[in-house]
Protein backbone atom coordinates (compact mmCIF):
# COMPACT_ATOMS: atom_id res chain seq x y z
CA UNK A 1 0.00 0.00 0.00
CA UNK A 2 1.40 3.37 -0.66
CA UNK A 3 1.40 6.28 1.61
CA UNK A 4 -1.38 8.88 1.25
CA UNK A 5 -0.93 12.47 2.27
CA UNK A 6 -2.81 12.38 5.15
CA UNK A 7 -0.54 9.78 6.66
CA UNK A 8 -2.80 6.54 6.14
CA UNK A 9 -2.04 3.59 3.73
CA UNK A 10 -4.41 2.93 0.57
CA UNK A 11 -3.77 2.46 -3.02
CA UNK A 12 -2.99 4.47 -5.36
CA UNK A 13 -5.34 7.19 -5.99
CA UNK A 14 -5.06 10.01 -8.68
CA UNK A 15 -7.99 12.51 -9.84
CA UNK A 16 -11.03 13.67 -8.04
CA UNK A 17 -11.71 10.22 -6.18
CA UNK A 18 -7.79 10.21 -5.04
CA UNK A 19 -8.21 13.03 -2.53
CA UNK A 20 -11.14 11.18 -0.49
CA UNK A 21 -9.49 9.08 1.77
CA UNK A 22 -12.68 5.85 1.58
CA UNK A 23 -12.29 5.71 -2.06
CA UNK A 24 -9.14 4.34 -4.33
CA UNK A 25 -8.99 4.27 -8.10
CA UNK A 26 -7.34 1.47 -10.21
CA UNK A 27 -7.49 -0.15 -13.79
CA UNK A 28 -10.89 -1.32 -12.46
CA UNK A 29 -12.67 1.72 -11.38
CA UNK A 30 -12.78 3.21 -8.41
CA UNK A 31 -13.82 1.21 -4.69
CA UNK A 32 -14.30 2.08 -1.13
CA UNK A 33 -11.74 1.26 1.47
CA UNK A 34 -11.69 1.69 5.28
CA UNK A 35 -8.87 3.92 5.81
CA UNK A 36 -5.96 2.52 7.80
CA UNK A 37 -5.54 4.94 10.94
CA UNK A 38 -2.57 2.61 12.25
CA UNK A 39 -0.02 4.77 11.68
CA UNK A 40 -1.20 8.16 12.76
CA UNK A 41 -0.96 9.30 16.85
CA UNK A 42 -3.71 8.93 18.78
CA UNK A 43 -4.71 12.68 20.21
CA UNK A 44 -7.65 14.03 21.93
CA UNK A 45 -10.93 14.47 19.37
CA UNK A 46 -13.53 16.06 20.01
CA UNK A 47 -16.67 16.90 17.86
CA UNK A 48 -19.95 18.71 18.26
CA UNK A 49 -23.02 18.27 15.81
CA UNK A 50 -26.50 19.28 15.70
CA UNK A 51 -29.66 17.80 14.16
CA UNK A 52 -33.09 19.90 14.22
CA UNK A 53 -37.00 18.86 14.83
CA UNK A 54 -39.23 21.27 13.69
CA UNK A 55 -42.68 21.46 14.76
CA UNK A 56 -45.93 22.97 14.21
CA UNK A 57 -47.01 26.31 16.14
CA UNK A 58 -47.24 25.74 19.40
CA UNK A 59 -46.77 21.82 19.41
CA UNK A 60 -42.71 21.76 20.80
CA UNK A 61 -43.56 23.43 24.56
CA UNK A 62 -46.00 21.40 24.80
CA UNK A 63 -44.20 18.35 24.25
CA UNK A 64 -41.39 20.08 26.19
CA UNK A 65 -43.29 19.99 29.14
CA UNK A 66 -43.87 16.32 29.04
CA UNK A 67 -47.34 16.25 27.02
CA UNK A 68 -46.26 14.14 24.39
CA UNK A 69 -48.17 11.14 23.57
CA UNK A 70 -45.20 8.97 24.82
CA UNK A 71 -44.43 11.30 28.01
CA UNK A 72 -41.10 12.74 28.71
CA UNK A 73 -38.77 12.96 25.67
CA UNK A 74 -35.65 14.12 26.58
CA UNK A 75 -34.02 11.48 28.60
CA UNK A 76 -35.28 8.80 26.23
CA UNK A 77 -33.78 10.77 23.24
CA UNK A 78 -30.53 11.51 25.21
CA UNK A 79 -30.23 7.42 26.08
CA UNK A 80 -30.98 6.97 22.21
CA UNK A 81 -28.30 9.28 20.89
CA UNK A 82 -25.70 8.09 23.14
CA UNK A 83 -26.19 4.73 22.26
CA UNK A 84 -25.89 5.40 18.43
CA UNK A 85 -23.07 7.43 18.78
CA UNK A 86 -21.43 4.12 20.57
CA UNK A 87 -22.19 1.81 17.57
CA UNK A 88 -21.39 4.08 14.81
CA UNK A 89 -18.57 1.93 13.35
CA UNK A 90 -21.36 -1.01 13.39
CA UNK A 91 -24.04 2.06 11.72
CA UNK A 92 -21.46 3.52 8.42
CA UNK A 93 -19.85 0.74 7.13
CA UNK A 94 -15.89 2.80 6.87
CA UNK A 95 -16.07 4.26 10.05
CA UNK A 96 -13.46 2.77 12.41
CA UNK A 97 -14.98 1.47 16.06
CA UNK A 98 -13.71 3.86 18.44
CA UNK A 99 -13.65 3.55 21.93
CA UNK A 100 -15.55 7.33 23.36
CA UNK A 101 -14.81 9.05 26.55
CA UNK A 102 -17.78 11.07 26.50
CA UNK A 103 -20.85 11.56 24.49
CA UNK A 104 -23.29 14.74 26.11
CA UNK A 105 -26.77 14.81 24.47
CA UNK A 106 -28.49 18.33 24.93
CA UNK A 107 -31.73 20.13 23.95
CA UNK A 108 -32.31 23.84 23.03
CA UNK A 109 -35.41 25.32 21.83
CA UNK A 110 -34.36 27.75 19.15
CA UNK A 111 -37.02 29.86 18.30
CA UNK A 112 -40.92 28.94 19.18
CA UNK A 113 -41.65 25.63 16.58
CA UNK A 114 -37.64 24.32 16.74
CA UNK A 115 -35.73 22.21 18.76
CA UNK A 116 -31.92 21.80 18.48
CA UNK A 117 -30.73 18.49 19.04
CA UNK A 118 -26.96 18.71 20.08
CA UNK A 119 -24.00 15.85 20.33
CA UNK A 120 -20.68 16.41 22.07
CA UNK A 121 -18.16 13.56 21.23
CA UNK A 122 -14.90 12.79 22.60
CA UNK A 123 -12.02 10.10 22.49
CA UNK A 124 -8.30 10.08 22.59
CA UNK A 125 -7.27 8.14 19.25
CA UNK A 126 -6.07 7.92 15.97
CA UNK A 127 -9.13 9.19 14.07
CA UNK A 128 -12.13 12.25 14.63
CA UNK A 129 -15.34 11.48 16.42
CA UNK A 130 -17.21 14.22 13.75
CA UNK A 131 -19.33 10.69 12.60
CA UNK A 132 -20.20 9.62 16.16
CA UNK A 133 -21.43 13.16 16.79
CA UNK A 134 -23.61 13.44 13.67
CA UNK A 135 -24.87 9.89 14.75
CA UNK A 136 -26.03 10.90 18.08
CA UNK A 137 -27.67 13.80 16.79
CA UNK A 138 -29.20 12.29 14.36
CA UNK A 139 -30.52 9.64 16.32
CA UNK A 140 -31.63 11.66 19.53
CA UNK A 141 -34.00 13.70 16.71
CA UNK A 142 -35.33 10.91 15.15
CA UNK A 143 -35.99 9.46 18.18
CA UNK A 144 -38.21 13.25 20.02
CA UNK A 145 -40.26 12.45 16.29
CA UNK A 146 -40.81 8.88 17.16
CA UNK A 147 -42.00 9.83 21.03
CA UNK A 148 -43.72 13.12 19.77
CA UNK A 149 -45.61 11.37 16.34
CA UNK A 150 -48.75 10.92 18.11
CA UNK A 151 -49.55 14.69 18.33
CA UNK A 152 -48.92 15.31 14.94
CA UNK A 153 -47.24 14.39 11.71
CA UNK A 154 -46.17 17.57 10.61
CA UNK A 155 -43.12 17.05 12.82
CA UNK A 156 -39.91 16.83 10.68
CA UNK A 157 -36.13 16.40 11.33
CA UNK A 158 -34.13 19.53 9.54
CA UNK A 159 -30.41 19.95 9.06
CA UNK A 160 -27.74 17.76 10.33
CA UNK A 161 -24.49 19.55 9.92
CA UNK A 162 -21.48 19.27 12.21
CA UNK A 163 -20.69 22.43 14.42
CA UNK A 164 -16.89 22.02 15.79
CA UNK A 165 -14.07 19.26 15.88
CA UNK A 166 -11.06 19.39 17.18
CA UNK A 167 -7.67 17.21 17.33
CA UNK A 168 -5.70 15.02 14.88
CA UNK A 169 -3.87 16.79 11.78
CA UNK A 170 -6.06 19.22 10.87
CA UNK A 171 -7.14 20.62 14.18
CA UNK A 172 -9.47 22.97 15.16
CA UNK A 173 -12.43 23.37 12.70
CA UNK A 174 -15.98 25.81 13.48
CA UNK A 175 -18.87 26.02 11.23
CA UNK A 176 -18.74 29.30 9.87
CA UNK A 177 -14.83 30.35 10.57
CA UNK A 178 -13.64 28.25 7.09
Amino acid sequence: MDEQKDGTRGGKGQGPVGSLSHIESGSGGARSRMVDVSGKAATHRRAVARARVEFPPGLLQVVMAGGGPKGPIEEVARVAGVLAAKRTGELIPMCHPLGLDVVDIRFESAGSDTLEVTCEACCTGPTGVEMEAMVGASMAALTVYDMTKGASKAISLGAVELLEKSGGKSGHWRRGEG
